[in-house]
């Protein structure tokens, strides 16, 4: 439940010592351009509380645009979240599944030339990737911190090191499992069932 909660998860990721990108929850329509400065002004993202594949997502070029969405969302009663933009990121994220306390598969996804999302679902290109030990850090101790068993942990690589964006619960498979020939299901399977007995002792 605390993993679909953006804001509680990055909450916990910031007071746990987990890098995350700089985040002001919007939660006050009149003092807009003070919250995109606290985040460095524009461009910046805005994210919808509740938004999955990439859907709820948004890029705002400049602060005239970012204040037009920002309006429109608090008119229709949405929680937001504004987060700043890494453009050395490039449009490229690592989607690492975590299953008990290792990780078993990680890729790289590349958004398209025409959006900056990196999601699978959006036509993103993903491969395997080596993770850095700092990565592997992150994603561990991420998944432990929200008590999950099973986890995709996406995070962006910035000129100040690796930076945690989200915590699935319930991660998507097929691109992952394509991407590096892993069969990740079968890892999940695994884990449950080794789980399940422990729990019926």
């Amino acid at each position: 439940t605390l993993s679909r909660n953006k804001e509680a998860t990055l909450q916990m990721m910031s007071q746990k010592g987990i890098p995350v990108p700089k985040t002001v929850f919007s939660i006050n329509p009149y003092n807009v351009e003070d919250q995109i400065e606290l985040l460095g002004g524009a461009p910046v993202i805005i994210k919808l509380q509740e938004g999955t594949q990439g859907k709820g997502v948004i890029l705002t070029e400049s602060k005239k645009s970012a204040k037009s969405v920002i309006d429109t969302l608090y008119n229709m009663n949405t929680s937001i979240l504004l987060q700043e933009y890494i453009a050395e990121a490039n449009g490229e994220d690592l989607r690492i599944i975590v299953v008990g306390k290792k990780i078993v598969a990680s890729m790289k996804r590349t958004s398209g030339l025409d959006d900056f999302r990196s999601n699978v679902h959006r036509g993103a290109a993903v491969e395997a990737v080596q993770l850095t030990p700092r990565e592997k850090f992150i994603a561990i101790n991420a998944t432990k911190h929200l008590g999950l068993g099973v986890a995709g942990v996406d995070l962006i690589r910035s000129k100040n090191g690796p930076l945690l964006i989200e915590v699935n619960a319930s991660p998507g498979l097929q691109g992952i499992e394509a991407a590096t020939g892993i069969n990740v299901a079968k890892h999940i399977v695994r884990y449950v069932e080794k789980h399940g007995r422990n729990n019926r002792k």
